[in-house]
């Protein structure tokens, strides 16, 4: 019997709680130990609301299919008990926690993924290490959570949390987004660092752009439209996006309305 993948998704359905229509409409992934997937799809495809679903927002309910993770089914896991299994989210838009030091936060959340309470020294030490490789001032160690940091310096922090929690799965949730293309740089090189010591983490990028996968290096590319993968592929696909669009793969509302019941369409 094969080993199961390191991330599953089947069949997966996600609507909004306050019961309005599905955004994600039988989404099918797996990711295995090692590999890098991309996701890419336009505005409105589903794409936050899939990453936002695979750390248990309260904002989504799965209305069909499952979630698996290292062969658990972990869809109706709280947000906290994903993270200290080893799921990581890097955020598109990360938020500033004013009067918590960078130093600290990450202390806590060692402290809850891992049971690991190190002295501020030790941890300091370990920091000052991964801040240098992935080109950041040591001083931010003492800056409270992305109070004041720029759009490339939050998403370095992001990939440091990443360094230090040592996630299985990280999903990293269109970290390009407001980045110039030397920041764009810095933070792929940073989740290479990290891949460097972690061979086994497995990470699910999602993204807008080609750009950063020219950077990333996806094993596999997956197209995200109206809350479904229509097509997957490697980087050749990436590159057609980059060329073509989604217009290949935009709905067609004559197909729809065909799939429409005979009263509900008035006739």
């Amino acid at each position: 019997m094969s080993e199961a993948p390191l991330f599953e998704i089947d069949g997966l359905h996600v609507a909004t709680v306050e019961g309005g229509a599905e955004i994600l409409r039988g989404v099918d992934l797996r990711i295995g130990a090692g590999e890098v997937h991309a996701l890419m799809g336009p505005n409105g495809s589903g794409k936050s609301t899939l990453a936002s679903t695979l750390l248990g927002s309260p904002e989504y309910v799965v209305t069909q299919g499952c979630i698996r993770f290292r062969g658990d089914d972990i869809t109706d896991w709280p947000t906290d008990v994903r993270g200290k299994a080893g799921i990581f989210l890097a955020f598109q838009y990360p938020q500033a926690i004013a009067g918590v030091s960078v130093l600290n936060f990450l202390r806590q959340a060692l402290s809850a993924r891992k049971g690991i309470d190190l002295s501020m020294l030790e941890l300091r030490l370990s920091i000052m290490e991964w801040m240098e490789r992935l080109d950041m001032d040591p001083s931010f160690a003492d800056r409270h959570v992305n109070e004041g940091f720029s759009g490339g310096e939050k998403k370095r922090n992001e990939i440091l949390q990443m360094a230090i929690l040592e996630p299985e799965l990280a999903i990293l949730d269109e970290t390009d987004s407001g980045l110039d293309v030397d920041a764009l740089r810095t933070v792929a090189r940073g989740v290479d660092e990290v891949r460097r010591d972690r061979t086994e983490l497995g990470i699910l990028a999602i993204t807008h752009y080609e750009r950063l996968l020219t950077e990333l290096r996806p094993d596999h590319v997956h197209v995200l439209v109206n809350g479904r993968i229509v097509e997957s592929g490697g980087m050749e696909l990436a590159e057609r996006l980059e060329r073509e669009g989604y217009a290949a793969w935009a709905p067609d509302p004559a197909a729809d309305a065909a799939t429409v019941p005979a009263a509900a369409a008035g006739a």
